[in-house]
């Protein structure tokens, strides 16, 4: 018997609880972590967002395909499924947080870390994530006593109906979406061009630029960013694209031509990156959003690299209606998100160059999940 990590997000938390509970989801691309998952082995749900373990099911069989909805909607992509048994399924005022003192303390992932590491988020950062047997076991005796227990975690009201979303009929699907509140005063969409975050961003820019010239992409960064990229990236390397291999019409090209760091394979565009330092995080994913209105056709990975402090912005700000209700779906389906961490982790990989750029999905977080 091993124990895996069944993500959920608010809304899909509130979903699944008012159904039976007896059949799981997870999206078609996870088909090969599912393989490994087998009948008698534990999946231990966690609600994002609120950093939550929820509840434990016991796997029935599967994995199998279903694109019947789960819920009430039209379009479910949690079409690769299981049947499971609710074991233990908790209220959202009694989920027990990760960072509780029984479960922080004690699991290996994040016993020895400072306060404010992220290091412990790769183990919840997608399903099916195998879970050492330790701790899972840990997991899963802390949830049984929380039943009996019903020790509280109190949750702001409010802040989980925002965290929660609101659907928006779209065409022939519902579409969820995202209005975020409005960003404090002090907040800063500009910083300093010498500011610390900035100067992180561009080491992360050019690690981007690294890990995609290892995989044999050509690289393009944006000319004003050149020479502080090619100072941060000090390893031997492929010379950067001069111009773009592209027949678009200008102004698509002035818009692609500003992104932070784009992957070719030719005249193609394998994955675009937008690296956010600002407080607002909504100048890359309005990039993103312009190409994608001036070529609604284009099939290309769109990816926002930020810090981990920053995911819950991100996706506020991916699920804007503005971005949701797209004329070609919802910006959300194309684009993910990346921590800063992910792409160092990334980087530390030794086969790169027998890599395909497919390892990159690895590390991406789904604004809806």
């Amino acid at each position: 018997m091993s124990y895996f990590v069944d993500l959920f997000s608010p809304a899909t938390y509130e979903a699944f609880g008012k159904s039976d509970r007896t059949v799981t989801g997870f999206r078609p691309g996870q088909r090969a972590a599912a393989a490994k998952v087998k009948t008698g082995d534990k999946l231990l749900c966690y609600m994002t967002r609120l950093s939550r373990w929820v509840g434990v099911l016991d796997v029935i069989d599967g994995p199998f395909d279903d694109s019947t909805p789960l819920f009430q909607v039209d379009e479910d992509p949690f079409t690769l499924r299981f049947h499971v048994r609710p074991s233990i399924w908790l209220p959202v005022n009694i989920a027990v947080p990760i960072r509780d003192e029984r479960v922080w303390k004690r699991l290996s992932f994040t016993r020895d870390l400072t306060d404010g590491s992220v290091a412990w988020t790769g183990h919840v950062r997608g399903s099916l994530t195998r879970i050492a047997d330790a701790d899972g076991a840990l997991i899963e005796d802390i949830l049984r006593e929380q039943t009996v227990s019903g020790l509280p975690y109190p949750v702001d009201e409010e802040e989980y109906r925002r965290l929660l979303g609101n659907t928006v009929r779209r065409g022939d699907r519902d579409v969820t979406v995202i209005v975020p509140e409005k960003a404090d005063v002090s907040e800063e969409t500009d910083l300093q061009p010498d500011a610390p975050s900035v100067r992180e961003s561009i080491q992360v820019q050019a690690l981007l630029a690294e890990i995609g010239d290892r995989m044999g992409m050509q690289i393009w960064i944006p000319k004003a960013d050149r020479a502080g990229v090619l100072v941060a990236w000090r390893s031997d390397h492929s010379p950067l694209l001069d111009r773009l291999p592209l027949y678009y019409d200008d102004t698509t090209l002035r818009t692609i031509e500003q992104i932070d760091v784009l992957w070719l394979q030719g005249r193609s565009i394998r994955r675009a990156f937008e690296v956010e330092h600002t407080t607002s995080v909504y100048s890359g994913i309005l990039r993103m959003a312009d190409l994608l209105a001036l070529q609604p056709n284009m099939d290309i990975k769109l990816h926002i690299v930020a810090p981990a402090a920053r995911r819950e912005k991100v996706r506020q700000e991916l699920m804007r209606p503005v971005f949701s209700l797209l004329d070609r779906g919802p910006l959300s389906d194309s684009c993910t998100y990346i921590p800063y961490d992910g792409v160092r982790q990334l980087a530390e990989a030794q086969h790169l160059a027998h890599m395909s750029d497919s390892v990159v999905d690895d590390y991406c977080e789904p604004a809806d999940v």
